[in-house]
């Protein structure tokens, strides 16, 4: 049988699974075969719940500023339609922080629906 010389390589490659299995419980830890699953599962989850995390943020931005429009008896899809109409390109994410520093958004609000309705 010839000989095989690679243990360096499987080695290091051994090394970096166990890296990345750090903090994990059990045999998932140190044991190769078993971390390297764990590993798989762990980046496959991250991955998803970086996607997830996107989603979430939208809807916690949506709801906030439904909530916040609805002190001042405003509608939210009212609120996006008048965004549309006036081709205003602003992302939820930017009227959040916008509605967060409270005077200028209702300023900018308020003329938005003076000319919505008057003109």
């Amino acid at each position: 049988m010839t000989r095989v010389k690679r243990g360096v390589i499987s080695k290091k490659h051994h090394n970096n699974i166990l890296n990345l299995s750090k903090g994990f419980i059990g045999r998932r830890k140190n044991n190769f075969k078993i971390a390297k699953q764990a590993v798989i599962k762990s980046l496959l989850y991250s991955y998803f719940d970086r996607k997830l995390k996107k989603r979430n943020f939208r809807s916690f931005w949506i709801s906030y500023l439904s909530n916040f429009l609805k002190i001042y008896n405003f509608k939210y899809n009212f609120f996006i339609s008048c965004l549309n109409i006036f081709s205003l390109k602003l992302n939820r994410k930017s009227l959040f922080f916008i509605s967060l520093d409270f005077y200028n958004f209702i300023k900018f609000f308020s003329i938005l629906f003076f000319y919505y309705h008057y003109i």
